[in-house]
């Protein structure tokens, strides 16, 4: 994996910025970069000077899913794969799940698969027109984690989850926007400016009435770990590690191959 691959924190004043850096890759999280995330948010939740943080991706892209090129090393024995997901990536997730500050996801180009689910994590979400959506999972083989499919599909709806997760359903901004998932879409060269003038105006607002409102919010969603009804599920949710299906898809992306999937 290329040192290359980050999470970065940047602070400017009361606003911080949070950058998804995988380049080459269109910024897919490595393992690495889950346990980062987690470190990152769980010490923006520390910092009372803080306002506000934007959540956005490098090189045109906000993130295209998890780094593929990682996954035979541990997705194929359940108690690893378990441990990916439960440990590390619903790590982070629920790290920024738990943070009082308003976030907003700035997002370019691929949003799919881990991308998705950083921007469900997102309070408002900001996307360019050639932005794309999606959780093609199928097509490598495996679905996704029960955490990690609720929070998705209390952000975009059930219809919409469905469809991405059983469709393979890429979508564009205007739709997810007519869908509700996003707050505005405007053209590549605007979004800077879009995002920090929305930024700059929740920086001046109550910062103890928008942390307040966060955990109010956090409980009527019933967002982990209260009420979570991913929790009945998470013990026969990795059975499928060593199946033919998940060694299929995986390596059939890998070797730049359409899949073979068949009945076991």
């Amino acid at each position: 994996m290329s040192d290359q691959a980050a999470i970065h924190c940047e602070r400017q004043g009361s606003i911080a910025s949070v950058r998804i850096a995988h380049p080459g890759k269109f910024n897919a999280m490595s393992r690495r970069m889950w346990r980062q995330l987690r470190e990152v948010f769980l010490g923006l939740q520390q910092d009372s000077s803080l306002r506000c943080v934007l959540v956005r991706g490098e090189g045109g892209h906000f993130c295209a899913g998890g780094d593929i090129a990682e996954y035979p090393d541990f997705r194929f024995a359940k108690d690893a794969l378990r441990e990916f997901h439960e440990v590390e990536v619903w790590g982070g997730l629920s790290a920024m799940l738990a943070c009082d500050l308003p976030m907003i996801a700035c997002i370019e180009g691929n949003c799919m698969g881990a991308g998705m689910e950083i921007a469900s994590c997102c309070d408002l979400r900001l996307a360019t027109t050639r932005s794309r959506f999606g959780a093609p999972i199928a097509r490598l083989g495996f679905p996704m984690a029960p955490r990690e499919a609720l929070l998705v599909t209390q952000a975009v709806g059930e219809l919409t989850a469905r469809e991405m997760l059983l469709a393979a359903a890429v979508l564009d901004a205007a739709e997810m926007k007519s869908r509700g998932f996003l707050n505005q879409v405007v053209p590549d060269d605007q979004l800077s400016d879009a995002v920090d003038r929305l930024a700059q105006g929740m920086a001046v607002l109550a910062p103890r009435a928008a942390r307040l409102n966060k955990q109010t919010l956090r409980h009527l969603r019933g967002a982990p770990p209260a009420g979570d009804p991913a929790n009945a599920l998470v013990g026969g949710a990795f059975d499928y590690a060593d199946s033919t299906e998940h060694r299929e898809g995986i390596e059939a992306f890998l070797s730049k191959r359409p899949p073979q999937f068949s009945s076991e």
